[in-house]
């Protein structure tokens, strides 16, 4: 990436000082530029499917995975980080909150939802604590959008 180099007139006030390269001024933030990133992990098709199609139809691109270790090498691939993470709890590979745990260290920015058919009090509490929603199993794919939608700016 070629740097850019930002001029300051010495004599000038704050609210007068001028960018060197005038065509740098109104480019678009990432956020506004690309579309919020989703990755669905769910080992389930028929669920990984429905989530998936109903965050394409809002508007997300969506990247899904079929288990952690998917899940994983595509965090950590990716040329731009996710905005949201929506995994299942039991996966072939993990069934714990391992996989939520070190995607929060991998990604801390990112909105993580997790998905569950086996929540206990102790289970939820934990996932809170990484600062992750829940949601249980079965759930309305609409319930499921607004805690998707609910991670803020560059997340519509």
């Amino acid at each position: 990436m070629k740097p850019v180099t930002c001029a300051v007139h010495p004599n000038s006030s704050p609210n007068q000082r001028e960018v060197a390269r005038p065509e740098l001024r109104n480019l678009p933030r990432a956020e506004e530029k690309f579309r919020p990133r989703v990755l669905v992990v769910d080992d389930e098709p028929l669920i990984r499917w429905s989530v998936c199609e109903s965050l394409l139809e809002l508007g997300y691109d969506v990247e899904q995975a079929t288990d952690a270790a998917a899940a994983l090498r595509t965090v950590t691939t990716a040329p731009l980080p996710f905005n949201v993470v929506v995994l299942d709890l039991r996966l072939p590979d993990m069934d714990d909150l391992s996989l939520l745990a070190t995607l929060r260290q991998l990604i801390p920015r990112a909105r993580l939802v997790l998905m569950t058919a086996f929540g206990t009090p102790e289970i939820f509490d934990n996932a809170k604590a990484l600062g992750a929603g829940v949601i249980n199993k079965p759930f309305e794919l609409d319930d499921l959008t607004r805690l998707v939608a609910s991670a803020g700016p560059g997340v519509a």
